[in-house]
């Protein structure tokens, strides 16, 4: 094998790394990057998404939107299609599947034999890998509808120009009845670890934990659940299969006996990949999607608490033994301050800790910045925000965010009720923003920002001029930092302030790949 093989394969094998799967191509022999040595910047070229099924409730109402900015260098060719995924145990009211389990997970009995389960399996069958969104061009967003429960789950990839930076989200308003509200999540990459703080397996709360395999083999999955005083005893959340390109909600209170009001959900996949998605439905206070927490880390950065947020919940876990004592700090607007009374939290190792910071922003942008003494031991972490007052009250949850390095792309903006928070704990930055095309007409606009150290802003996001429909809008790190931020979409419906909170992590669509020329001979025989 030759070296120029070598470096190439180098360069796929750490891309795949970091998108799930992906491929670049061999950047150009003649390239300045190629004579001097250096690695070349280029735009992936094949990636791939996975959206949960967005909701049980018949009275759901859902948009599906993907993206792909326009990126310099991408391939003149490609595509961008988002599929339905086969369904393997679609929840009924009750917590049992259609397809006879008890729960998500639980035994199976006889009721569905016959022809009733062969007509439901084939209607499933014809339902999956059905086409719902296909972009047409980058820069200008498409959406997709889809009422009720038989919403499906995404299987999605993208390639060629395309592929850099695509992003899809979906945006589900309930209008009553168990986590009514407004739920939207991010599409995610496939991965073999999760960790979701802030779950619960209370009476008061229905959560699922959303599996989806984009592959043509099967995955197995174990679930482990910690609580306040460590592991959880769990009956099923070991060996659970999630088929090909199918997804497999679970409902966390079937896995446990205890019930427990804060939880830490991790997910380890022993066998292929899955994406995972937490979605955290209350009888009282609505509810969210709960993506997973930044990877453990002795500092983490929670951004974009809604200004107006009645009540924070901030739920931590460490992963190790050692017990920590994290500084807890609130990027404001004017820079970082300590809340009275929150100035460190202790969590205990291996156990999950829950603390009500109250109305932590006062008015006021906000991010949460933890930290562990010298970094030393790693937490996860994600709060639960409260909008509203006594009985029209609403959540949503942030998680510990990765920085936007690059680029980062939000979806289903809207001209009113749309609020982008950014953040840079750590040094002066500047960003900026571009609006897309709208998904029905209007001309793409662009501002650039400048974030001062240790605050967050909410900043005043440009709109698409002569905006229709719904329109992206993409942030680009172009000097300092690190930046991290989230988007908020908000409306009110019957005096209940719908919300949901979405954070932008980088959306990873250059990646460094090795100088071809590069000297690997250490690596032949």
């Amino acid at each position: 094998m030759n070296r120029t093989t070598l470096s190439l394969i180098a360069g796929a094998t750490a891309l795949a790394a970091v998108t799930g799967f992906a491929a670049v191509s061999a950047p150009d022999p003649g390239s300045a990057e190629q004579r001097t040595g250096a690695a070349a910047t280029l735009p992936v070229e094949r990636t791939g998404l996975l959206c949960p099924r967005p909701s049980t409730s018949d009275l759901a109402e859902t948009t599906y939107t993907s993206f792909a900015p326009v990126t310099e260098g991408a391939d003149g060719k490609g595509t961008a299609v988002l599929r339905a995924a086969a369904q393997q145990s679609a929840p009924d009211d009750d917590g049992t599947s259609e397809d006879g389990k008890d729960g998500e997970n639980g035994s199976a009995d006889e009721k569905d034999d016959g022809d009733e389960k062969g007509e439901k399996d084939a209607a499933k069958d014809d339902k999956a890998g059905k086409p719902v969104l296909q972009l047409q061009e980058p820069g200008k967003p498409v959406t997709a509808e889809a009422d009720g429960a038989d919403a499906p789950a995404l299987v999605g990839t993208a390639d060629g120009r395309f592929a850099s930076g695509w992003t899809a989200q979906q945006t589900t308003e309930v209008a009553a009845g168990t986590g009514r509200g407004l739920q939207g999540v991010a599409c995610s990459a496939a991965d073999t670890q999760f960790w979701f703080p802030g779950a619960s397996t209370d009476g008061s709360r229905t959560d699922y934990i959303h599996l989806t395999n984009p592959d043509d083999s099967a995955a197995v999955v174990d679930i482990e659940l910690y609580g306040k005083d460590g592991e959880l005893e769990t009956t099923v959340g070991e060996g659970i299969t999630v088929k090909p390109r199918s997804a497999e909600p679970v409902l966390l209170s079937t896995l446990t006996a205890e019930k427990q009001t804060d939880v830490t959900v991790h997910v380890v996949v022993r066998s292929g990949r899955v994406g995972a998605a937490l979605q955290a439905l209350d009888d009282e206070t609505g509810g969210d999607w709960l993506p997973a927490s930044a990877d453990p880390s002795g500092r983490l950065v929670l951004p974009g608490i809604p200004k107006d947020a009645t009540a924070v919940r901030l739920v931590a876990f460490t992963p190790g033994d050692a017990d920590v004592d994290l500084k807890v700090r609130l990027a404001s607007p004017s820079g970082l301050i300590t809340p009275a009374g929150n100035e460190t939290l202790h969590v205990k190792g291996g156990m999950t800790a829950a603390f009500d910071l109250g109305d932590l922003t006062r008015g006021e942008a906000g991010s949460l910045v933890l930290t562990a003494p010298d970094g030393s031991v790693p937490v996860v972490a994600a709060v639960r925000v409260l909008r509203g007052e006594g009985g029209k009250q609403e959540s949503a949850f942030i998680p510990a965010a990765r920085p936007v390095e690059t680029r980062a792309t939000a979806l289903d903006n809207t001209a009113e009720g749309t609020t982008l928070s950014v953040t840079a704990p750590e040094g002066d930055a500047e960003i900026k923003v571009t609006a897309s095309a709208g998904t029905k007409g209007g001309t793409p606009q662009t501002k650039t920002y400048s974030i001062k150290s240790g605050t967050t802003q909410d900043i005043e996001a440009p709109v698409p001029a002569g905006l229709k429909g719904s329109y992206a809008l993409t942030v680009e790190t172009r000097a300092g930092g690190p930046v991290y931020a989230s988007r908020t979409l908000a409306s009110t419906e019957g005096g209940v302030p719908f919300f949901t909170v979405q954070p932008l992590p980088d959306d990873r669509g250059m990646v460094a790949v090795p100088d071809a020329s590069e000297n690997l001979s250490v690596l032949q025989r």
